[in-house]
């Protein structure tokens, strides 16, 4: 049961092993997306389709049709990961094994629908994934196994993501034969460490310049690709908006926080509230993302112009 890209390798993975034989993938309907809302089907249905598996897509899993769908297939195990629906009580207690979860951060830390991107908003220096046994909390059942990963200071969202995906798939399918056989015995989380790293919303990336350098940056690299970290740049008597994607920390101070400093060939600062921030890459409302070089010559720019 997945949805989402972080599913995808985990599904590869299973297929590929003789050892586990998928009885049939389950995903969300297929939604309208794009300028156009044409329908376009999750990436899970892709890649079940590519390796020939059958797909159901069952509009929510509570209701009695999926139940029976699930009583049909009568899986030993279910592997869930990245799926954005609740799993029943009972559809966790369907399979003699119970359901399995992929999760993308060493739980208990940043349990939630956005592990990843709480994980450098905080400024973590690390994270993982965690194949734990499902229970009908949020995030909250015994843990399996855990694999850690470093957060580089040039990780984005995107490229942690896409390696703690690999790094779950392989976990996966480490931990699932030691499960079944008893050689694993599941660990209850601690809730005195636990997190919440909540869904993701297009304010969160609204730029407050008073903040220090450190946390713009990671606001930066947290919220790359989507929604991106954002602010307005004053143009003949408007606002327009821009889109951060890469920035670089730097030790400067002495103007309002906000303010272009320096805005000369490639060289691109904005102060923050502690630190000042250069920027490498921008993408202007309407535009394509920009090299600092290609914005500075193409827009009014300005030595002490403030962004908001």
């Amino acid at each position: 049961m997945g949805t989402a890209d972080l599913a995808c390798p985990s599904l590869e993975s299973l297929a590929s092993k003789n050892e586990f034989s998928i009885e049939g993938v389950i995903t969300q309907p297929d939604k309208p997306r794009g300028r156009r809302m044409r329908m376009q089907p999750p990436p899970v249905k892709v890649t079940a389709e590519r390796l020939g598996l059958e797909v159901f897509q069952p509009e929510k899993m509570r209701h009695p049709d999926a139940i029976a769908l699930l009583e049909r297939l009568n899986p030993d195990l279910i592997v869930v990961a990245a799926y954005g629906q609740i799993v029943p009580a009972s559809v966790l207690s369907l399979p003699p094994y119970g359901c399995i979860n992929v999760h993308a951060s060493i739980l208990p830390r940043h349990r939630g629908a956005a592990p990843i991107q709480w994980a450098i908003l905080n400024g973590d220096q690390q994270t993982g994934v965690t194949i734990m046994k499902m229970d009908e909390g949020l995030d909250t059942g015994d843990i399996l196994a855990v694999r850690k990963t470093p957060i580089h200071d040039s990780d984005d969202a995107q490229t942690l993501h896409d390696r703690l995906a690999r790094l779950g798939a392989g976990l996966l399918v480490e931990t699932i034969p030691g499960y079944v056989d008893g050689g694993i015995i599941p660990k209850p989380q601690s809730e005195s460490d636990a997190s919440y790293a909540r869904k993701i919303v297009k304010d969160d990336g609204r730029i407050d310049w008073e903040e220090p350098a450190s946390k713009v940056k990671n606001q930066v690299r947290a919220l790359t690709p989507w929604p991106g970290a954002f602010a307005f740049m004053p143009e003949d008597a408007r606002r327009v908006y821009v889109k951060f994607w890469e920035v670089e920390e730097i030790d400067l101070a002495g103007s309002p926080a906000g303010t272009v400093v320096r805005a000369w060939h490639d060289d691109f600062i904005v102060t923050c509230g502690a630190g000042a921030l250069r920027i490498l890459s921008i993408q202007r409302e309407g535009k394509r993302r920009m090299s600092a070089r290609e914005f500075l010559s193409g827009t009014g720019i300005r030595e002490g112009m403030r962004f908001e």
